[in-house]
């Protein structure tokens, strides 16, 4: 599966619990994306949460951004819009350099989220592929 048919598939299941989620205030909604609310509510939002395992290891992981809206795509490069400094590359044997983000933990904040939280995911996700970069 390419990163480009993650993001269709995910933008769908995140639709999909917005739309159960349309009567509730911003702050609850970013509430409910909480990890161990997800784990038990959602548990088909993420493989991750059949085993316990978080994709951040973080006290207070928040999943409503599981894609980072900072991550950007293109050809042959991912890359972290900001650059941030918990960010790293690999290199594939394809010569594809792909941003390594596991230990970046901006996106799973609830500050992050709160100052850049849209009920579309869509929109908030509108700038991750990126092409001839």
């Amino acid at each position: 599966m390419t990163y480009e048919q993650w993001i269709e598939q995910h933008k769908i299941k995140h639709q999909d619990i917005m739309k159960r989620l349309e009567h509730l205030s911003d702050r609850e909604i970013i509430e409910y994306f909480d990890f161990e609310n997800m784990k038990k509510n959602e548990p088909d939002f993420c493989p991750l949460y059949e085993t316990n395992t978080k994709c951040h290891e973080m006290e207070h992981l928040n999943c409503y951004f599981c894609a980072c809206p900072l991550f950007r795509l293109g050809n042959m490069k991912s890359f972290c819009k900001i650059e941030s400094r918990f960010g790293g590359e690999i290199v594939s044997p394809d010569g594809f350099i792909h941003q390594d983000c596991t230990k970046c933990k901006i996106p799973h904040k609830v500050s992050y989220i709160e100052k850049n939280f849209d009920r579309s995911w869509e929109n908030a996700m509108r700038e991750v592929i990126v092409k001839n970069k």
